[in-house]
């Protein structure tokens, strides 16, 4: 009998997202420009993708920081009603809860991030106790994750000395810097989960090929992801290539990297390949793109279901 009481502890930040759609030319400082439509919802890579893998069945519990605010309260209720665990979460009292500003274009967006009390969360706030509770760590966006960053590594290894299993998706750095020892982490995290533009900036390479060439000697398992494109798996033993299922209405793409790594993660805490780990953060991904936000396409595990056999006529067996 198992005796985790977690499937996945995630760590990481908490936001709202603002997300504007429809919008009638391109924001210029000193000019407005309208948008035809607006949702406020919870936000947050790390945020998304817990609320997505618990629709998926997984017991999922998040460590992170918000404020006392509305926001946070948003944040809190969203999290409680899709199932994950909030005992963790930690409030600060001395600064706001964070907030994306998204603006979407097609499959493309713009973005502006307050990361507010995100920034206030630490290594050390991520104690022993609350780690071997869980099987699986997982962590979204260290580099909006100020406190965190500098420790990240320690994090890592603390996981893999506890025998957890571990995934890294490093989202964008907005400073651009990309200030991180991939020599120290990368041999402790199993799933690393960059995009294209993500896994270059990284590794200070032009291509795909060449970022891979340069840190697949101290990797486990990089999952590249490329939108439409599909996904690229790299190990030292092999490559596997995973095809997009494409949808030709997309309602926006926030998210659908957050709902890939829901679909990934979901399948390999429950023992499936490699391959179909792919297969499943594929479908996932594409279901995110059906509905506004990160969110709104995984209300429940048959939703869920029924879009992958409607739209893209996919049996997801979760």
């Amino acid at each position: 009998m198992d005796s985790k009481k977690y499937d996945v502890i995630i760590v990481g930040e908490l936001n709202v997202d603002l997300i504007l759609n429809g919008i009638e030319g391109t924001p210029e400082v000193g000019k407005e420009v309208f948008s035809r439509d607006m949702n406020l919802t919870l936000g947050s890579s790390s945020a998304i993708f817990a609320n997505n893998l618990s629709v998926l069945g997984a017991k999922v519990s998040f460590v992170g920081r918000v404020g006392n605010d509305s926001f946070g309260e948003l944040v809190v209720s969203s999290l409680k009603k899709s199932g994950v665990d909030i005992s963790n979460l930690i409030e600060t009292p001395d600064n706001y809860t964070g907030i994306t500003v998204a603006m979407n274009y097609g499959e493309d967006r713009a973005m502006v991030t307050y990361p507010g009390a995100m920034s206030d969360l630490k290594v050390i706030d991520i104690t022993d106790d609350k780690l071997s509770k869980a099987k699986h760590l997982h962590v979204s966006s260290i580099f909006l994750q100020e406190g965190l960053l500098p420790d990240i590594h320690i994090l890592f290894q603390r996981a893999k000395s506890l025998g957890m299993t571990t995934s890294l998706d490093p989202q964008w750095d907005p400073t651009e810097k990309w200030d991180v020892d991939l020599g120290r982490l990368l041999p402790y995290v199993d799933l690393f989960l960059p995009n294209e533009s993500e896994l270059m900036a990284m590794t200070y390479t032009q291509s795909i090929e060449a970022g891979i060439q340069k840190i697949r000697k101290i990797s486990n398992n990089i999952i590249v992801k490329q939108g439409s494109k599909g996904v690229s798996l790299y190990n030292q033993e092999e490559t596997i290539k995973t095809s997009a299922f494409l949808n030709n209405d997309v309602v926006d793409a926030i998210g659908a990297g957050d709902s890939f790594n829901s679909g990934f993660i979901n399948a390999f805490i429950n023992g499936k390949t490699l391959s179909k780990c792919s297969e499943e953060g594929a479908i996932t991904g594409a279901i995110n793109t059906t509905a506004s936000g990160g969110t709104a396409a995984f209300e429940s595990k048959e939703k869920v279901k029924k879009i992958a056999e409607t739209k893209f006529n996919y049996k997801l067996e979760i």
